[in-house]
């Protein structure tokens, strides 16, 4: 039972919905809390659907914007159903709880569900937050019309060409401004990041202190003064100010022959970036320090980070071109987009030569902009530009200490690639890197601690998903393994493993009984392999689990697909269990009709026999047997060739010998 799947698997995704929904359903009604399932599939689809597609993972930031945000731009119910969403996302909250399946890293406060359930009737009946999509399909409800049926929908199109379908103008109106301006819900996924590793905060505080950037700001707004400085009609600092100012920064411009302050590319930059911070004001002809702005100046952390993030909206001030000769800057028109590209590339990476960064940043540039025939002539001139331009970006994130630059041949890694037949690179790009990458010394970057931070705080305000080496310390221990089998290579799952392991009070022994809890089938599985990878012992473990009541089957299954366990050692018992566990599996992944149809592929007329022999196996997992004896045997009896003839077994705990085996 997985709950992350890649976008490009529709199939699983669909089969693991219908059995969450199927078993929340069924432990709502056991529990007396309402639950309806258009809801349950709601929630699901709009995790899948979004950036880092993780189904089990919810914050409070997650449930405001299912409530008022998705709800009511994508769901198309009768307005009863719509109304029960709070209830229902409560109920399916504390069902991940209960189950095991809710990723720890994500905290949910009854507070804030109870404020946004406060709030969702108003969203709810806000026409202006539906989509496109839901204005019609909400139409067609209202008129009775089976928006699954073409020729249905098909016939409301042609009614409302013909005028004989009201709707509101004016709303529409509304929504086609917004989808324009690009206002809507559609998330793309994102690529997954790797687990990283951080340094305590106070290293971290450390370090934006030493930032040479943060320093300079901070020197900057005091040299300000109370009263500020004058500026010229342009705007401008003067002269004389400015060769003050460089050499109190020390940007290495204070001798430069230029005729205006603006000529200063550094100085330009220190003075836009203070300005984009509002440490810095211009009024009344002078550029004057911001007294709210105290705060931030006192606290270099906070400062830093700010600084990092305001980062991609002065793509125009770090590369924009000062002496006219210069082609525009392509760079710079698609600043704020590339560079959180360029640095998730870096996230998690060693040593990334510029070459191969500039590379692909020049065919993302192309993405943005076509060459007309005049400028085709200028494609290399503009391809060495942006190469250019990204040397000067990587310098400013140097001095902000984002990242370090260094000299040294590649890691074979860089070009391993090269081959590949989906390559996106040109023919010409990868002869360049085929060539490059060989010289001895290449101009590495690296994300420094304070860099992979920065990175990561961005990377999860967008909703996307970036482990940190860590943080699951003290998690549950259902949650930790679900996380490190779904999200952490086995290098990172071992290190993860080791430190929960670390902790007072948390024990392998825990580990195993919350695989034991398990109510799925293919997660028990999942969990075991994970835990037994990850431990120096763990094949040790797998084998004295060998006789365990409830892990047995799975053990079997582990042991055997190793080649360390032969099945003619099982007993008949065990051999009907290991069925029952076979079968339970499948019924989780392919879900009853798939089931059904490998039965009696398998099987034949004799399918059902073998269902009811699963039914009386003794097998531990209820509420696997009771789904296959409801969705699966009833269907199975009414096509039965034989009456009813179960398989003699010996129940659990049973005394008496087993007769011998002949060989």
């Amino acid at each position: 039972m997985r709950t992350w799947f890649e976008a490009e698997e529709p199939e699983e995704f669909e089969a693991a919905k219908d059995l969450l929904i199927r078993r929340c359903l069924t432990w709502a009604g056991e529990h007396g809390r309402p639950a309806d399932g258009v809801l349950l599939s709601a929630a699901l689809e709009a995790r899948h659907d979004s950036r880092d597609g993780r189904l089990a993972y919810w914050d409070d930031e997650l449930v405001r914007r299912f409530l008022l945000r998705w709800i009511p731009y994508h769901l198309v119910a009768p307005h009863d159903v719509l109304e029960a969403a709070p209830e229902t996302l409560r109920t399916w909250l504390a069902y991940l709880t209960a189950t095991g399946l809710r990723d720890p890293r994500g905290t949910t406060s009854e507070e804030a569900l109870a404020a946004a359930a406060a709030e969702y009737p108003a969203a709810l009946d806000d026409l202006h937050r539906q989509g496109l999509a839901k204005f019609w399909a909400q139409k067609a409800l209202e008129h009775d019309v089976d928006i699954a049926d073409p020729r249905a929908f098909e016939r409301f199109r042609k009614d409302i060409d013909a005028g004989r379908i009201d709707y509101d103008q004016g709303v529409l109106t509304k929504l086609l401004e917004a989808r324009f301006a690009g206002a809507t819900l559609d998330d793309e996924r994102a690529f997954a990041q790797p687990p990283i590793t951080l340094p305590p905060p106070a290293d971290l505080a450390e370090a934006a202190t030493r930032s040479r950037t943060v320093q300079r700001l901070i020197t900057l707004a005091d040299w300000l003064r109370t009263d500020g400085r004058p500026l010229t009609k342009a705007g401008n600092l003067s002269l004389t100010d400015a060769r003050e100012l460089s050499a109190l920064l020390d940007t290495g411009e204070e001798r430069l022959r230029v005729r205006s302050s603006a000529e200063l590319p550094h100085l330009v930059l220190l003075l836009a970036w203070a300005k984009k911070l509002r440490l810095t004001r211009t009024a009344k002809g002078r550029l004057l320090r911001v007294a709210k702005a105290t705060p931030l100046l006192r606290d270099p952390e906070a400062l830093w980070r700010h600084a990092f993030d305001l980062l991609p909206k002065l793509g125009q001030v770090i590369i924009a071109p000062i002496a006219t000769w210069r082609p525009a800057a392509l760079l710079a028109d698609a600043f704020d987009e590339i560079l959180p590209d360029v640095l998730n590339t870096i996230y998690g990476m060693d040593d990334m030569p510029m070459i191969r960064l500039e590379e692909t940043v020049w065919l993302a540039c192309q993405e943005f902009f076509v060459l007309d025939d005049q400028e085709e002539h200028l494609r290399d001139l503009l391809r060495r530009q942006v190469a250019t331009d990204l040397k000067r970006t990587f310098e400013v994130l140097s001095d902000l200490g984002a990242v370090t630059l260094t000299h040294g041949p590649a890691d074979p890694l860089y070009a391993s690639d090269l081959d590949h037949e989906d390559q996106e690179l040109s023919p010409e790009a990868v002869d360049r890197l085929r060539a490059g990458l060989t010289a001895p010394d290449l101009l590495l970057v690296n994300l420094t601690p304070l860099g992979r931070h920065g990175v990561r705080h961005r990377l999860l305000a967008d909703g996307r998903d970036a482990p940190l080496l860590g943080e699951l310390a003290t998690a549950p221990p259902s949650g930790l393994l679900g996380v490190l089998s779904q999200h952490y290579p086995l290098e990172d799952a071992v290190t993860e493993l080791n430190g929960w392991l670390a902790q007072p009070g948390q024990t392998i022994d825990a580990l195993v009984q919350a695989i034991r809890d398990c109510p799925f089938r293919t997660r028990t599985a999942i969990l075991l392999n994970v835990l037994t990878e990850s431990l120096p012992q763990g094949r040790t473990l797998l084998r004295d689990l060998r006789h365990d009541p409830i892990l047995g089957p799975a053990v079997w299954t582990e042991l055997i697909d190793a080649g360390e366990l032969d099945p003619e050692s099982l007993s008949e018992r065990e051999h009907l269990l290991l069925g029952a566990e076979n079968l339970l599996s499948l019924l989780e992944v392919g879900g009853p009709e798939e089931l059904i149809g490998q039965l009696r592929g398998m099987a034949g007329g004799e399918a059902y026999e073998l269902v009811e022999a699963v039914l009386a196996s003794g097998h531990h997992d209820e509420v696997g047997l009771r789904e296959m004896r409801d969705l699966v045997a009833e269907s199975l009896r009414k096509t039965a060739r034989h009456p009813l003839r179960l398989v003699p077994t010996r129940p659990p705990g049973a005394r008496g010998r087993r007769k011998k085996r002949k060989h």
